[in-house]
């Protein structure tokens, strides 16, 4: 990776860390356990907490064993990270947001036992599970990565493919 490379993800780590945790401590600070504020019609600001993972999963395992499993899937990220070759910045900012999200994330669960959610998609019948910045990091950064992987990537490699012949 070259310098500008990686303090560009550097800084994107940082920015999205920063934002998560600025969110939730106003959240904290500003509204009491279970609090809501509606925005719109289908969106409101509700101050929950998650003793799981995404949608609540794995909540019975424990503040440790979710940690610790949180900490190993941040190590693959980064090894699959450090391997992405340089000129994939699209997976790289991928990446990079994965990163800064899970680690938003894992500074709730090493210091609090728990995750504070506070982002909350509703209707009148229906309801979507409360979540935070940082999981929306995540999951976008997974979305970027195989648009990535299995649109652009592709292209890249027809349009290259076209070039070698066009050569020949």
């Amino acid at each position: 990776m070259t310098r500008n490379l990686v303090l560009f993800n550097i800084l994107v780590v940082v920015l999205a860390v920063a934002a998560d945790q600025a969110i939730k401590a106003l959240v904290v600070a500003r509204m009491a356990l279970g609090e809501a504020i509606e925005i719109l019609p289908f969106l409101a600001i509700y101050h929950a907490r998650n003793d799981g993972i995404a949608f609540s999963m794995f909540s019975g395992v424990g503040d440790t064993g979710l940690a610790a499993l949180a900490g190993i899937v941040l190590v693959v990220v980064l090894i699959l990270w450090v391997k992405t070759p340089a000129d994939r910045r699209l997976t790289h900012f991928g990446l990079a947001i994965i990163v800064g999200g899970a680690i938003g994330n894992l500074i709730d669960r090493v210091l609090l036992g728990y995750v504070i959610d506070y982002i909350y998609f509703h209707t009148p019948v229906w309801a979507f599970a409360i979540f935070n910045l940082a999981d929306a990091c995540i999951t976008v950064g997974a979305i970027v990565i195989l648009f990535d992987e299995f649109i652009l990537q592709p292209r890249r490699e027809r349009a290259g493919t076209r070039s070698d012949s066009a050569s020949d």
